[in-house]
């Protein structure tokens, strides 16, 4: 039998640059896989710091820190996906220099890559804390695979777990090293947990579910300093000191926008972008947390973490990349994971005048649904999965308070 041989897709090299992708999280990932199946036939080059393919970050503060899943788990595709779309992967590549006019990146390698277009999806770091101490060992931030093996390590060792952070990234920590034993304090310089990202009906709820595991939860709490000889001992508070021997600071992330503002691209809180998330520059174009975008439905302009948006914005970029003309103009939505309860976040809660709770929050599965003039402009949905998915469709419509609140009403009939 004669063996037919696919014939391989033809190098444009020659003809063209192709597209050039700065970073390698989800929406580098989204972003060159899109290209793919809008058929975009020319070289396409992912140039990230890490030695890992494009990856979620998501599960590495719950399953992957907690053990359940492996790092092929959290990989956005499959290696082998690279290799079979020709999709150049240049990893342990720092990119530091853009140059519109020339259209070319240079990286710490001294390697310079041309392009026809260029995407920055650079994403976001933590935000770091400058106190005496900081660099002993034994305090740790969560932003990558690494970062999480390493918290990982220490964690097999580690007795007293001190969290410096009330967000949701500080909890789930918190969450998994309660999960397996530790003795956990969460120190949170607001008034409540989750201040930042939910209303005081949620932090309240949260508050008790991890009070109730026994994790210590101070807040109006601020961190002073730390103390350790080589590794970290005790962590220093304005009202008390806090003995630990693993911490992990939550506080936030600061896009990274440094590079584009080098290049004379337009940043103000994110790289700012227009509805087709181009940037100022011709030919360029951004996406993911590193972004500040406009969005239509909520009329005001965003800088998002999240995973949808990463992904919405990557097809968008892709999209216009080979021709067409879509626009980025979807509800943003987010979730987590803490002990085994799974919160599914649609809109912001501050959006709204009044709430709604549909189910029972004693028995850990219910929605809340925030109302402005009796539209349904967020919901937070816990364990409540159809609750969750209907809201998607509901969102922006006039519904009934009563019916709403009703765990019996069908919901669906709502949609009507």
């Amino acid at each position: 039998k004669e063996l037919i041989k696919k014939k391989p897709r033809p190098k444009r090299q020659d003809i063209m640059a192709g597209v050039l992708i700065i970073g390698a999280g989800q929406a580098a990932g989204q972003a060159a896989a899109s290209l793919r199946q809008e058929k975009f036939e020319g070289p396409i080059t992912i140039v990230g710091e890490e030695g890992l393919p494009p990856y979620q970050r998501p599960p590495l503060s719950k399953g992957y820190l907690s053990g359940e899943v492996g790092v092929d788990k959290v990989l956005v595709r499959p290696s082998s996906f690279y290799d079979d779309k020709e999709i150049s992967l240049q990893l342990n590549t720092k990119a530091t220099q853009i140059n519109c006019s020339s259209k070319t990146v240079t990286t710490d390698n001294h390697q310079k890559y041309e392009y026809d277009n260029l995407i920055i999806a650079t994403g976001s770091r933590p935000r770091e804390m400058n106190l005496p101490g900081s660099e002993l060992g034994g305090i740790h931030y969560l932003r990558t695979v690494s970062d999480v093996d390493s918290i990982r390590t220490e964690l097999g060792s580690a007795k007293k777990v001190c969290i410096v952070g009330g967000g949701y990234i500080g909890l789930e920590v918190a969450a998994v090293a309660k999960t397996i034993g530790l003795e956990v304090t969460v120190l949170e310089m607001e008034s409540r947990i989750l201040q930042r990202v939910t209303t005081p009906e949620m932090s309240e709820y949260y508050l008790g579910l991890h009070t109730s595991k026994g994790v210590r939860i101070l807040c109006n709490t601020r961190v002073t300093s730390f103390e350790g000889n080589d590794s970290v001992v005790r962590v220093m508070c304005d009202s008390e000191s806090i003995e630990a021997d693993l911490v992990v600071v939550g506080i936030g992330i600061l896009p990274n926008v440094e590079l584009a503002q080098k290049a004379g691209i337009k940043c103000d809180n994110g790289i700012m972008v227009n509805e087709r998330c181009q940037t100022s520059q011709p030919d360029v174009y951004a996406a993911g947390d590193c972004t500040n975008h406009p969005n239509p439905i909520l009329k005001k302009r965003l800088r998002l973490e999240s995973v949808p948006n990463a992904m919405e914005q990557a097809r968008v970029v892709s999209n216009n990349i080979v021709g067409g003309s879509k626009t980025y103009e979807s509800v943003p939505w987010f979730w987590s994971d803490q002990y085994g309860l799974k919160l599914q976040m649609l809109g912001f809660s501050a959006d709204g005048e009044k709430s709604i709770v549909r189910g029972k929050k004693s028995e850990n599965e219910f929605a809340v649904f925030y109302l402005q003039e009796s539209k349904i402009v967020a919901v937070d949905a816990v364990n409540s999965p159809k609750e969750f998915m209907l809201s998607k469709q509901l969102y922006g419509k006039v519904v009934d308070p009563d019916r709403l609140a009703d765990s019996t009403s069908d919901l669906k009939k709502m949609l009507e």
